[in-house]
């Protein structure tokens, strides 16, 4: 396993260091202080699995380094940093494409259980952004339903929306699930509709809430 930790702050590097090696103690670990350094080791180790990325940089903006990072690679997983957990920032950070958002803040075990559920695959959303963004009229009506499929969904319709909770650009999914592209489109038109929201940034985060079990799909 290869970690890449972004961060202009030599303290905070140190404390997710300790934080990483607690949870995969073999793991490799990298450092970076600026956009143009992580950039440099992401192309001279293509294989690292997980980036933590702090969107304060002092020579890049944050999210500018993720949308380059998600163009480069899809599978990558990326967990955002940050000393603001307003709504605006969250979202723009998942529509960018990360996995996970930790504000810095954050106590230690729950930072590390964050890491640990993107790393397995799923995503991490902070409860109290939660707690902002989701309806109480929403939260009740889908609690009455103990899965995606209590909504309607079909077999294909949750695989479908377990990629896109991972993150996956509809290209990715349609090559997973073996579907043309405006199959993917038309399936997640659905799954919106069915979740009452209109992004995929909102499905992320409603599903999130839930805490469904999603069926894991590998990627070919």
């Amino acid at each position: 396993m290869k970690v890449l930790i972004v961060d202009d702050h030599a303290l905070i590097r140190e404390a997710l260091h300790a934080v990483l090696k607690q949870l995969k103690r073999e793991a490799v670990i990298f450092e970076a202080s600026n956009g143009r350094q992580a950039m440099h080791i992401v192309e001279e180790n293509p294989d690292i699995s997980l980036i933590l990325l702090d969107i304060n940089l002092p020579d890049r903006d944050g999210f500018s380094v993720l949308r380059e990072l998600r163009d480069r690679d899809a599978t990558i997983a990326i967990i955002i940093l940050s000393s603001s957990d307003d709504q605006d920032t969250v979202k723009r950070a998942f529509e960018l494409g990360a996995l996970g958002f930790i504000p810095k803040t954050t106590e230690r075990e729950i930072m590390l259980n964050a890491i640990k559920l993107v790393f397995s695959g799923g995503v991490y959303i902070p409860s109290e952004i939660l707690e902002e963004t989701t309806s109480p009229r929403l939260t009740n009506k889908l609690a009455t339903r103990d899965s995606p499929k209590g909504l309607g969904l079909t077999d294909r319709q949750v695989e479908v929306l377990a990629l896109l909770m991972k993150g996956k650009s509809n290209k990715i999914i349609a090559k997973t699930l073996n579907m043309a592209v405006p199959t993917v489109k038309n399936h997640i038109t659905v799954v919106l509709k069915a979740l009452n929201v209109t992004s995929r940034t909102e499905a992320v985060i409603k599903v999130g809430k839930m805490g469904w079990e999603l069926p894991p799909k590998s990627e070919s």
